[in-house]
């Protein structure tokens, strides 16, 4: 905490009845984070009840009402309509926001920022927010920015492969009712999401946009050319829900300025801050989201080989927890940078 390491400060989560919210509070009290006071928000419907922070229970308290003077730090993950609302509130009551929603991504004066990657930029916040990118692009910024500082990505083709936690409870909790339903022979009764995701793959993740991607999808080209800094970089996504509970993976196929070996690749991740490589040719020498990533910090790559069909491709298989590195962990690092005075 270099300057600030005897200081203690007031922190607020917002939506911390939320599966990210309560991971954030759980990762607060794993890292030792200088909390002198944490302060729970959530809804009308959500406050006066309690949850555990380090070993002791503590009231959820009502968002509307609860006046943000003295928060020094507000970690803000409930929806972007929230942030937009209540944000700006936080900020102007002197509390650095750190936003996990889309409401201030695409701002010129909200920086964008992995902790990994443009820990910088934090520094520059005039509105005194800071935005968390999204959960798929998060990871692979983390994967590909020391590659493109090596040599100059052009372009990206990614395919992910997103776990239902990536929307929220209600999808998670549909998930597991399907599930039983079909294995009792019962109709799994889509709710939360468009079609049955039980035992199933749908290509689409929030709404579609007039030129045939979703903004999911989009959000994935904008949010990477800002964090790198470099609006020439093109990429090619797709969005996919599964049946997963927890941790994204992503099929990446990149395009180098330089020619970059797999080898060249393994030894440059394999120094990268918060990158595991697990890439052996041989069963389970690969990292899966059940298996590797669920519950973990790191972002783990695998499968990494050259493009047979271009001179300077490179093929890699990245996967992460959605809600850990994908949204809290990440929002933590960054409260991190602002205790430290960054």
């Amino acid at each position: 905490m270099s300057n600030q390491q005897n200081r203690a400060f007031t922190v607020a989560v917002v939506g911390a009845t939320g599966a990210v919210g309560e991971t954030m509070l759980s990762i607060l009290a794993e890292r030792k984070f200088p909390v002198g006071g944490i302060v729970p928000l959530a809804s009308e419907r959500s406050a006066g009840s309690e949850i555990e922070f380090d070993g002791k229970k503590i009231t959820v308290r009502d968002l509307a009402t609860f006046d943000p003077k003295g928060v020094d730090i507000a970690l803000f993950s409930a929806g972007g309509g929230i942030s937009k609302e209540y944000a700006p509130k936080f900020a102007a009551a002197g509390a650095v926001v750190i936003d996990n929603s889309s409401a201030f991504r695409y701002d010129d004066d909200v920086p964008l920022v992995v902790s990994e990657v443009n820990p910088e930029a934090a520094k520059n916040r005039p509105r005194g927010i800071i935005a968390n990118p999204n959960c798929s692009t998060m990871q692979l910024m983390v994967a590909l920015a020391p590659l493109h500082r090596a040599a100059g990505i052009e372009r990206i083709n990614v395919a992910t492969y997103q776990s239902v936690s990536g929307g929220g409870r209600s999808a998670l909790e549909e998930l597991g009712r399907q599930t039983a339903a079909i294995l009792n022979f019962q109709d799994p009764d889509p709710r939360r999401f468009p079609m049955q995701i039980a035992f199933n793959l749908i290509p689409h993740i929030d709404d579609f946009l007039d030129n045939g991607f979703t903004k999911e999808e989009m959000k994935l080209v904008w949010e990477t050319r800002k964090i790198l800094s470099d609006d020439s970089i093109q990429v090619n996504p797709t969005a996919v829900r599964v049946p997963v509970f927890y941790g994204h993976s992503e099929a990446v196929n990149i395009e180098t300025k330089t020619k970059l070996t797999p080898e060249a690749a393994r030894e440059i991740l394999g120094k990268a801050a918060g990158v595991v490589v697990v890439d052996e040719r041989k069963a389970a020498g690969y990292p899966t989201p059940v298996t590797h990533a669920s519950g973990t910090d790191p972002v783990y790559v695998g499968r990494i080989r050259d493009d047979l069909s271009h001179p300077r491709g490179l093929n890699l298989w990245i996967v992460a927890d959605n809600i850990r590195k994908g949204a809290a962990l990440n929002a933590v690092q960054l409260a991190e940078l602002v205790a430290a005075g960054g």
